[in-house]
């Protein structure tokens, strides 16, 4: 029997415990498990690392919600980034990489994995054309951001992950912005889900996380393997947390992009915005691609301050209930300045944004509440 996401992150992988019956999947803070005889662990289990049954619970769970056979789950979302590099990829390689997108994945390829020899071209992911002639015949990874951190570009992901076939070449979607609840990279071609779980997929700012999903059996393997060689888990309580984040989703989500729909809309039609930048809004150049793979637009927001960079700066420093503070996806709605925040480690590099830019992750408090905080903010 199918069921509907909602019905997914309540149950799947989440049975009640067979000793007990006990509804919540149990915290397993153990590291090491009683073997039955040697060679022959319980279930399976026979170090935390390798194995742990709170952080299966939660990686059945995120398979289930993307679509995928194999899910797996991090310390982070960069290090579920690096070991997925680390596993498809091999010195002298290459990948095509978004020319918007968090600056901590830039950090990882600029200085840390071109230095182990993996060479990459940055490509604007909404131009398929620019995204096919970045394509080389070493590369192995067309890798996507869509939504884009932090200028919200759209990339049609049918298309791209035809563009990628093409070459021999993998899909990665980095669906951290969207969640699963918004878009299902895997049914529209891609190869490979990336998360920070961190953000919406948690959604409370209480924990870290990462995962990866695959489609393919044999990549997840491969994948399953480097995640334990490589030894960059979540622990039992942190899995746990993103657990109970993920039973909420669905309706989080819905009140994110109900929020976000109402913001957007104030921001457009106010004289010191220069620019929104919100998939939602029929002007914006990837509208009507997200409105095809995406269920709603979203939670983001980035605009563009019409004073400037420093106007910039003083509408984040001047807001009150959007908190000041990198991340997102959380409850609480947040403000920053990519450019001085997230983003400052791209500076100087094609992947530098707008010193203008201001990034809103709007959260789920009463919307009037903080239309009224930016007003103020705005100056």
């Amino acid at each position: 029997m199918s069921h509907g996401f909602e019905t997914l992150a309540i149950h799947a992988g989440q049975d009640p415990e067979a000793r007990t019956g006990a509804v919540i999947p149990p915290i397993y803070q153990t590291s090491t498990y009683a073997q039955d005889a040697v060679g022959a662990p319980r279930q399976g289990y026979e170090y935390s690392r390798s194995g742990n049954p709170t952080r299966d619970a939660l990686q059945e769970c995120l398979a289930a919600l993307e679509g995928g056979r194999v899910g797996l789950a991090f310390a982070s979302g960069l290090a579920a980034e690096d070991t997925l590099l680390r596993t498809v990829c091999r010195p002298g390689d290459h990948v095509v990489i978004p020319d918007d997108a968090y600056g901590g994945t830039y950090r990882l390829f600029a200085r840390v994995a071109e230095r182990w020899g993996l060479t990459y071209t940055p490509a604007k992911v909404s131009d398929v054309d620019a995204v096919r002639a970045a394509v080389r015949p070493d590369t192995k990874i067309v890798w996507v951001e869509t939504p884009t951190n932090p200028l919200l570009g759209i990339a049609d992901i049918a298309t791209l992950a035809g563009v990628a076939h093409e070459a021999g070449a993998l899909l990665v979607v980095d669906n951290t912005f969207a969640s699963p609840y918004l878009q299902q990279p895997l049914a529209h071609g891609a190869d490979v889900v990336v998360h920070s779980t961190t953000k919406y997929v948690g959604g409370h700012s209480d924990v870290v996380g990462g995962a990866l999903v695959v489609a393919d059996q044999t990549l997840g393997d491969e994948l399953r393997y480097h995640q334990n060689a490589m030894g960059a888990i979540n622990g039992p309580f942190d899995a746990w947390l993103t657990l109970r984040g993920i039973k909420t989703l669905g309706v989080r989500m819905d009140r994110h992009c109900d929020n976000a729909e109402r913001i957007a809309a104030f921001l457009d039609g106010h004289a010191k915005v220069a620019q929104v930048i919100y998939p939602g809004l029929p002007a914006h150049p990837g509208h009507e691609v997200a409105a095809k793979q995406m269920r709603r637009f979203g939670g983001m927001i980035s605009f563009r301050a019409a004073g400037g960079e420093e106007h910039a700066v003083q509408i984040c420093n001047r807001a009150r209930l959007f908190v000041l503070a990198e991340s997102l996806g959380g409850v609480e709605s947040l403000i920053e300045h990519p450019g001085r925040m997230t983003h400052a480690s791209a500076a100087g590099s094609p992947l530098e944004v707008p010193g203008d830019l201001v990034r809103l992750s709007v959260g789920i408090e009463t919307v009037d509440d903080l239309l009224a905080d930016l007003e103020q903010a705005l100056g």
